[in-house]
């Protein structure tokens, strides 16, 4: 079981949600809010980012990361995003790498993603949600 995780809505009409460890984050539909589709998004991103990241300080040294910018195709019939498209971004221009350095890196941090990055791993599948309502009264 992961951590606990839940949402509490503002007076305001955002959203703040929490975790057990402290971790926090506001959100809702009003400017300069993040929708929970752009936190779907976010997801990815930085599913990305985190299993990148070895091969990319490895390569090319301690604070050193990956630009990683996603978006998807909104289906309004289904209400769903129907696919999701990832740039890796990663500024090797100052490291000097051969063209054979910048085509093994670029696999090592495919094979990175693709091993590590859960929220990859979960869109990809079908995955069941389970939901139970109560209202207390």
């Amino acid at each position: 079981m992961g951590k606990r995780l839940w949402v509490e809505r503002n007076k305001d009409g955002s959203w703040d949600a929490f975790s057990d460890d402290g971790a926090h984050i506001k959100f809702g539909k009003d400017r300069g809010q993040f929708t929970p589709g752009d936190l779907v998004k976010i997801a990815l991103a930085g599913c990305a980012a985190l299993s990148s990241q070895f091969a990319v300080e490895n390569a090319l040294g301690e604070g050193k990361g990956a630009k990683i910018v996603v978006d998807g195709t909104y289906d309004a019939d289904s209400d769903a995003f129907i696919n999701f498209n990832e740039q890796v971004v990663v500024d090797a221009s100052d490291a000097g790498l051969s063209d054979e350095d910048a085509d093994k890196l670029k696999e090592r941090i495919t094979r990175h993603i693709d091993k590590a990055c859960t929220v990859k791993h979960t869109y990809v599948q079908e995955t069941p949600v389970r939901m139970e309502v109560t209202v207390k009264h």
